[in-house]
């Protein structure tokens, strides 16, 4: 019989965003490993469990703690905040265990475009981008290429990772190539801690955004030549003939 990983999104963090089958998973392991920021945030959900954390950069070394505590008979979860298998989990501990006799499942979970896309209204109703501006395993040149690329392809584009401490300019470098692309006036959007304590959501433009100074707990949207504000919504038509 083959030893199973689970690999769970825990969507934004509060019980209420996680779904279902998540919750079930985590109530049936032994054992949840994930990065400490994420475990904090379902840690008291699940009391009676063991938990392993680790700090940011240790993906590697978390996916081989659990590939190993899983072939010792362990039934073990690695969480993600959101969907495993956007920006998160999935794909590394896929590869950590290529060689290993182990079943590995994926649970998905609530990513933040989704997520913020219903706390702005409707925005990504129409043909979308999700792209990171983190470039710790993505250089900026191709971060650079794919926002010019969906810009010009007049995609809704929704930003992850939009700044850090050492990428303070990073988002305003993005709106910069969009704005190849782009008017100014064009809709954006902000959703900050989304689903968690502090949640806040900002509907501005595409040239109001460039000047904006947001973190990690940021996802940014930025609409197309169709996206309009209504009522204080961002709303994509998809062409409905109303």
């Amino acid at each position: 019989m083959k030893h199973r990983i689970y690999v769970v999104g825990i969507g934004p963090g509060s019980l209420q965003g996680m779904t279902l089958q998540a919750r079930e998973i985590l109530d049936g392991c032994d054992c949840i490993v994930g990065y400490d920021t994420y475990i904090d945030l379902i840690r008291h959900y699940f009391p009676d469990k063991e938990f392993v954390t680790t700090g940011m950069t240790k993906e590697v070394e978390r996916c081989r703690m659990v590939r190993d505590r899983a072939k010792q008979g362990q039934t073990v979860a690695i969480v993600s905040s959101g969907d495993a298998g956007i920006y998160g989990m999935a794909g590394i501990m896929h590869e950590v265990a290529a060689d290993d006799d182990v079943d590995i499942v994926v649970i998905p979970g609530v990513t933040a475009a989704s997520a913020g896309a219903a706390l702005l209204g409707a925005p990504l109703v129409a043909d979308t981008c999700l792209i990171s501006l983190s470039d710790l395993l993505t250089p900026w040149e191709k971060i650079a290429n794919r926002l010019d690329c969906a810009a010009a392809g007049d995609f809704v584009i929704c930003l992850y990772n939009p700044a850090s401490k050492k990428r303070a300019d990073y988002l305003e470098k993005a709106c910069d190539i969009i704005l190849r692309h782009q008017p100014a006036d064009t809709p954006a959007g902000i959703v900050r801690n989304i689903g968690r304590e502090g949640q806040e959501v900002t509907v501005l433009t595409l040239g109001e955004l460039r000047k904006m100074r947001l973190d990690m707990f940021c996802t940014v949207f930025i609409g197309n030549s169709q996206t309009r504000n209504i009522h204080g919504k961002l709303v994509t038509p998809r062409g409905y003939h109303l």
